[in-house]
């Protein structure tokens, strides 16, 4: 779960008839974070400000929704919250809460006139406890689906997934909402070819499905982390992206994935864990999560 890690809050908005839905992540003071954006076709809002070379260096939340990039609209309702709470980065007019939205596209499942919107987010926002409740078919994982490299006709079922990995005190855990364009992996996949010939869906460019697709997630620590070390911990979170699904990084998805660092534990001699150390079960903790989709 990603309330493994201590303060961290989890709760979901779903509608179960259109298939469709959010899912919010309150992280405690002081949490830094920072992300990338892999895939060709991304839907996301405040990641440019998770750029190490940003102000910025605290998130407050981050959603995971369904709905594409009008799904981004439920971080407004989470900003509210959030807002009343006298939560945020601390401004000169009053806290500006700083959440990170990441969108995927479950528009052709279900009924693709309804989306997240900011009541949404509010209702996932109110609805945050520690511990949460993962389940595949709930949140932002309500329309998921992958497989579809070989046609929408071969679809199954995606969602959310989530694994953690610890050492010693150190505690690792990913959530993410899995609607890839491809299939889960356990490292034969790439043993075949990605899709049969004469699949339903190609397109001139090769690219079957466009834009309807995606991977995103969270990836959270109690590791004491600066925004820098953050972002490489997010490029080694991709690293599990390559090797829990395959095709990965295509340009029909737009897989995004945030890391966030509680600062609870220093790494080092005294946990055993360095930097190093750390980017492998950040790599193991989204690989273990993808995977339990076999």
């Amino acid at each position: 779960m990603i309330t493994d890690v201590p303060g961290v809050r989890l709760g979901h908005w779903t509608h179960a008839d259109a298939r469709t839905g959010c899912t919010v992540v309150r992280l405690p003071e002081g949490t830094v974070a920072s992300g990338e954006v892999r895939g060709g076709a991304p839907a996301t809002r405040e990641f440019a400000l998770l750029d190490p070379v940003r102000l910025v260096e605290h998130v407050h939340a981050v959603v995971l929704t369904g709905g594409s990039a009008f799904g981004l609209a439920s971080a407004d309702g989470v900003m509210g919250v959030l807002e009343a709470e006298g939560v945020g980065f601390d401004a000169p007019a009053g806290p500006v809460p700083i959440v990170v939205a990441m969108g995927l596209y479950d528009l052709t499942v279900g009924d693709g006139t309804v989306r997240p919107d900011a009541a949404a987010g509010r209702a996932a926002a109110m609805d945050a406890t520690s511990p949460g409740v993962v389940e595949r078919g709930s949140g932002a994982g309500a329309g998921a689906t992958m497989g579809k490299w070989a046609g929408r006709d071969a679809a199954v079922s995606g969602g959310l997934v989530t694994a953690t990995v610890r050492s010693g005190a150190v505690v690792v855990s990913a959530l993410l909402a899995a609607n890839p364009i491809g299939w889960p992996d356990d490292g034969t996949r790439s043993d075949v070819l990605p899709a049969p010939a004469g699949r339903p869906d190609d397109t001139a460019d090769g690219d079957p499905v466009p834009g309807m697709n995606t991977t995103i997630g969270l990836v959270v620590t109690n590791a004491t982390l600066s925004k820098l070390d953050a972002h490489r911990c997010a490029q080694a979170a991709h690293d599990g992206f390559a090797r829990g699904l395959y095709p990965a990084h295509t340009m029909a998805d737009g897989d995004a994935v945030v890391v966030a660092a509680t600062g609870q534990v220093e790494l080092g001699p005294a946990p055993g864990v360095g930097l190093g150390e750390l980017r492998v079960m950040v790599t193991a903790a989204v690989t273990h999560a993808l995977r339990t989709l076999l």
